[in-house]
């Protein structure tokens, strides 16, 4: 069994003022991110605005973290795409770096039906037998809802072991867990809803606000886990502003904001994204001192 642990953290890509991949900034961001409780680093998801970044980006993006993180947590690199032939490739790119895992996306824009997703994805896990696989499913950004049923199929296959689960429906989820095998793991994708799909016997979270505070997050699900749900249902309670202002706008602009703040030297999201407005950069703002994050 493929064991990803609790808090994975989607990683952003921190960019230079010139708009280039600042590869020293993401080295030292993803080594802190460890320090600070995540057990996986996700490189070049949506958080990571993959849609943005080249191959060539996103090869030496896995590479600077893989020896940032050594030893210490795993690699699970981003290389999904609407193109089921492109996804092969850049899978069996990354599989002879050493990652830990890949992270496949459904496939956005073109909507593809079910048995269309059944078909990619298998098609991806055997390109690569030995590398294991996170499913994703984000129906708000994709067009397309990835249904419980092709997951249980799909979680037949020997090297699918985890989704990704951000379809925000606890519906979805109680089916996902239903009708999949104990050992095939479901993260929360959103992380207002980790609780509750802890509650559903999910494994943990990729985790947007593990930037800012991956240790409350890693006690939340301790708590949990150790049949503590009141300790549990106070940090999420006490962590709910954050995880709803970090979408305020879109994934990653309030966090790259948050994280500047904070003094990292992350820059600009990259074109078509844009920088926070002011109005909302103070609501980022008042939440992280409330917490005391400033």
């Amino acid at each position: 069994m493929v064991n990803f642990g609790r808090v994975l953290t989607a990683m952003i890509t921190p960019f230079k003022e010139d708009g280039s991949v600042n590869y020293q900034v993401a080295e030292k961001l993803a080594a802190h991110l460890v320090e600070q409780g995540t057990d996986t680093v996700v490189v070049c998801g949506t958080t990571g605005e993959s849609p943005t970044l080249t191959w060539d980006e996103e090869s030496q993006l896995f590479q600077v973290v893989q020896k940032a993180v050594a030893g210490k947590a795993k690699v699970i690199a981003g290389t999904g795409s609407n193109s089921t032939q492109e996804a092969i490739a850049a899978t069996q790119k990354v599989a002879k770096l050493g990652v830990d895992g890949s992270l496949q996306v459904v496939p956005y824009y073109n909507k593809p039906p079910q048995e269309g997703l059944y078909n990619h994805f298998q098609a991806i896990a055997k390109s690569s037998p030995d590398l294991p696989v996170m499913l994703y499913n984000v129906p708000t950004r994709t067009g397309q809802n990835l249904q419980p049923e092709t997951v249980a199929r799909l979680a037949e296959i020997p090297n699918i072991v985890a989704i990704k689960e951000a379809s925000g429906s606890f519906e979805q989820g109680s089916q996902v867990r239903r009708l999949t095998p104990p050992d095939f793991a479901i993260y929360s994708g959103e992380d207002s809803f980790t609780l509750a799909l802890l509650a559903l016997g999910a494994s943990g979270v990729v985790s947007v606000s593990s930037h800012l505070v991956g240790p409350e997050l890693r006690q939340m699900i301790q708590a949990f886990q150790a049949g503590q749900s009141d300790l549990a249902r106070d940090i999420h309670l006490k962590l709910f502003p954050l995880f709803k202002v970090l979408f305020c706008t879109t994934n990653p602009i309030p966090l790259k904001a948050a994280l500047k703040l904070q003094g990292w030297d992350v820059g600009s999201p990259r074109p078509p994204l844009s920088d926070l407005p002011m109005e909302l950069e103070q609501q980022v703002k008042t939440v992280l001192q409330d917490l005391s994050l400033l």
